[in-house]
């Protein structure tokens, strides 16, 4: 239901990203931030189910920053390689982007920012970071914790898996114990629970947090 559009940052950096629209008067807007394999089919999936659920999902290609068209699987060779890519982007390069996509669909209503993995820890510094968004949702993030001493200027919510073996449970106790007003939900579940393409999937950790991610940023 999506297509391919271009967007240009605020330091000049032209780059592609992926926008779904729902085919009525949209809701609100999110940007949908990108795990360490690119603008893939499951983040376009992801897109299309926010659009299917009434908002414009427009998800900008981190990637592209170091070459267009990156799109990995969730093979351990792919993740050594996201990994590579990701740690090339500063997260000042990687929240320009996330900025120029939430002003490009700040025309469509109230703008969030969704993140999974990377995303979720640059869900996080958006809030802190970024005027542009109303409201942030980061999934598994893993340098959220690092971050925590940051101070978002909207609220966010948080979700983590307590089988994840990326993000000690302590790391989200110590994230709890920072911002006691951020709700965090912790599920029986790992790293990457939302993604139907990992074996980490978790149809019913991924199903309620898309339930409450829904009604938060209503």
């Amino acid at each position: 239901m999506g297509e391919m559009i271009t967007l240009t940052a605020a330091d000049g950096h032209e780059f592609a990203a992926y926008r779904a629209a729902p085919n009525d008067e949209p809701k609100g807007s999110v940007v949908i931030v990108q795990e360490i394999f690119g603008v893939n089919s499951h983040i376009k999936d992801v897109c299309d189910g926010y659009a299917k659920a009434g908002y414009i999902a427009i998800a900008p290609a981190l990637f592209d920053r170091i070459s267009p068209d990156i799109e990995l699987d969730y093979t351990p060779s792919d993740v050594e390689q996201g990994l590579q890519y990701k740690n090339q982007i500063a997260d000042e390069a990687a929240l320009k982007d996330i900025d120029a996509a939430a002003k490009e669909a700040d025309a469509s209503g109230n703008v969030a920012v969704i993140g999974y993995c990377w995303g979720g820890s640059l869900a996080y510094l958006s809030a802190c970071r970024l005027s542009s968004i109303e409201k942030a949702v980061g999934y598994y993030g893993g340098q959220v914790a690092q971050n925590i001493a940051e101070t978002p200027k909207a609220p966010v919510m948080l979700h983590f898996g307590d089988k994840d073996a990326s993000i000690p449970m302590s790391a989200v106790e110590e994230v709890k114990a920072a911002r006691s007003d951020i709700p965090v939900f912790v599920y029986a579940a790992g790293h990457g629970f939302n993604c139907d393409q990992r074996g980490s999937y978790d149809a019913e950790a991924a199903k309620l947090a898309r339930e409450r991610t829904l009604e938060f940023i209503s």
